[in-house]
């Protein structure tokens, strides 16, 4: 495995632990008085100020006018219908189930590199990204259930999310990590600050809750895009999709220390499952080469 594709894999695994710690944030956030989209708002908006000042900063060239349009509306509309048929998901069926259906993407990523990108995917890659799934399921426990509407939407998510991270990967081929996801996070914003002029939402009432925000912004956005950009970059896309399952089991090892939450076994043979997926395809060199020219990627 070459160097290139162990740090793809570490700045993968850092956005995954970056994302997964959203949840307890978010929970600090809407504890505080803060209702879903003023946290979505205060999220791409902080991030990408912070992002479009670091951008500046170093001197980082920004994306042509070309992929900056491409970038613009995979924040402006991919990321936001995401989100809106993520949290609508959620009314018409659990959290688990929803979450299950979202991580159907590293699948569907493969899938679309397979039939549309000239990508190879090998037996030990397929068995990877399987075992992964299934570590999945069991780390968000039981609770599985949902009506029609909520798996599709949770379906419609994983479909969007994949358009998505394909997306970028052709536009990572080509442009700065960092810049691209500032565009995003930017487009992203202007969206979402359109929502809070029309809805009028709650914002923080206490100083925990902006912290929580902030928080949200900076480490399980900033950073997280950014590195995930990265690693695709090194990586491709199906490859940094299946790492980045590495997400609920973080998000369940934080809710058990800093919320007090139960750990039953099957997360925690899950969470051992996810991992042991993860580690085999970071060793797994077979398809990088095809993955990482001309392919690079984003979650």
């Amino acid at each position: 495995m070459t160097n290139a594709r162990w740090v793809g894999a570490g700045l993968v695994a850092l956005s995954a632990t970056s994302f997964g710690a959203m949840a307890i944030f978010a929970r600090v956030a809407y504890a505080g008085g803060a209702d879903v989209t003023a946290v979505l708002f205060l999220r791409f908006a902080i991030a990408g100020v912070a992002m479009a000042a670091l951008t500046l900063a170093t001197r980082r060239r920004w994306p042509s006018r070309r992929n900056g349009t491409v970038l613009a509306l995979m924040g402006g509309v991919g990321y936001v219908a995401q989100s809106m048929c993520f949290f609508s998901a959620l009314r018409f069926a659990s959290a688990g189930l929803v979450a299950l259906l979202l991580y159907l993407y590293p699948f569907l990523v493969a899938l679309i590199g397979v039939a549309f990108l000239g990508e190879r995917l090998t037996h030990r890659r397929s068995l990877a990204m399987g075992a992964a799934l299934v570590g999945t399921a069991l780390t968000l426990g039981e609770g599985l259930g949902g009506s029609g509407i909520g798996v599709a939407l949770g379906v419609a998510t994983a479909v969007i999310y994949s358009i998505y991270i394909v997306a970028g990967s052709r536009v990572l081929a080509a442009e700065d990590a960092l810049a691209s996801s500032t565009v995003v996070m930017l487009a992203a914003a202007l969206v979402f600050g359109g929502l809070v002029l029309a809805t009028g939402p709650r914002f923080p009432a206490g100083p925990a809750a902006w912290m929580a925000c902030v928080a949200i912004a900076l480490v399980s956005t900033a950073v997280a895009m950014a590195t995930f950009f990265a690693g695709i970059q090194r990586l491709g896309a199906a490859d940094a999709a299946t790492l980045s399952t590495l997400e609920p089991v973080v998000t369940f090892i934080l809710a058990a220390v800093f919320l007090g939450e139960a750990v039953s076994l099957g997360q925690i043979i899950g969470g051992a499952i996810v991992l042991g997926a993860v580690i085999a395809l970071a060793r797994d060199g077979a398809g990088s080469a095809q993955s990482g020219s001309g392919s690079t990627r984003s979650r």
